[in-house]
């Protein structure tokens, strides 16, 4: 009986293990949201882990996916506290005299150390992520309600811009470093290595905007959505024992962890928006043709990079399917720089 109920299970690993990663978009943007250590991300068998959880949630919720194995941080705590004992009997050792009470205090203090609970938040990179990102939310909420000053409101629009862009420039140096050289070579391996990331696509993104005279609201869309994301998630990790989080905070993260499909196809459909009201603005007297030129290349890079390609070519489709049977009936004479258009973008 045993057998047959474990099966199943078997099978459905299997089928995980073989499954074809790499070419779903959904891995790579499911992959780029996992905050871990940088020395934990290029061990095998903690990619294959999270590839579990990531067919165990879209390809197939019976799998059964085991908690990872935690033999790495027990074997260095056991190595820790048999330093810390040699060490304590090294005192022993030198004085005869004052061992009894050396080793009432040192046992004591010792306990102490053992018993104490671990209150002080450690400020590593992903507290620090969740600092910035809550940090961005609050100033973006704070940007979009309509009775805040306009003065207030344009200055935490920017500084939602500069905050998300000093996020993703962290992210990178954390991730990919420096460049190994400062020449022209080196930098264009460096950035070959980057450019795709979802990261740079969101620090291009935002200097796009928090340099420009205009001020477009919507823009904030995308900015929300991944500052959301990401607290969301530093909070279901790191503060599910907390009474709290418990009763105000579980049920939104929760729901926002699990619709982060959701939230891409919003910002995606956001993102392809403002291209377009930024050709719009050309007709204004706030025009910047610059901006719109660069803004529409990165929409471009968006489109082809598969962190985001998947919902991006899904809106565009979208488009495609409602605005051309209406060119065709009503403005047949814009089907050739359409075409133009199309083959500079499908480059």
């Amino acid at each position: 009986m045993g057998e047959e109920r474990e099966d199943p299970q078997k099978i459905k690993r299997i089928a995980a293990a073989a499954y074809d990663y790499e070419n779903d978009p959904r891995w790579a943007d499911y992959w780029s949201n996992i905050l871990i250590p940088p020395h934990l991300s290029s061990r095998s068998d903690v990619v294959d882990h999270f590839k579990r959880k990531f067919y165990q949630r879209y390809i197939d919720p019976d799998l059964v996916v085991e908690a990872m194995s935690t033999a790495g941080s027990s074997q260095s705590t056991k190595t820790s506290s048999s330093s810390s004992s040699s060490s304590s009997e090294q005192p022993r050792q030198r004085s005869t005299t004052t061992s009894g009470s050396a080793t009432r205090n040192s046992g004591t203090s010792a306990t102490g150390r053992s018993n104490a609970p671990p209150t002080n938040v450690r400020w590593d990179r992903q507290t620090i992520q969740f600092s910035v990102n809550a940090w961005v939310f609050v100033v973006a909420v704070l940007a979009i309600i309509p009775i805040v000053p306009g003065n207030l409101s344009n200055r935490a629009y920017r500084l939602s811009f500069m905050g998300t862009a000093c996020s993703s420039l962290y992210s990178l140096y954390t991730l990919y470093g420096k460049p190994r050289a400062w020449n022209l070579q080196g930098l264009q391996v460096y950035f070959q290595s980057i450019i795709a990331t979802k990261d740079f696509i969101y620090f291009i993104y935002c200097l796009t905007f928090v340099t420009s005279h205009l001020c477009l609201k919507f823009a904030l869309i995308p900015i929300l959505c991944r500052s959301l994301e990401h607290v969301a998630k530093f909070l279901r990790r790191n503060f599910t024992g907390s009474s709290l989080y418990r009763k105000y905070l579980e049920d939104p993260c929760v729901w926002v962890e699990s619709n982060t499909t959701t939230l891409s196809i919003l910002s995606s459909h956001a993102e392809i928006g403002l291209g377009f009201l930024l050709i719009i603005s050309l007709f204004s007297w706030q025009r910047n043709i610059i901006q719109t030129f660069m803004y529409w290349q990165l929409l471009k890079l968006m489109y082809h990079a598969p962190v985001t390609a998947g919902y991006h070519q899904s809106v565009w489709s979208k488009i495609g399917r409602t605005v051309n049977p209406l060119i065709d009936r009503y403005c047949p004479f814009l089907k050739s720089p359409i075409t133009a258009a199309q083959r500079w973008w499908l480059r």
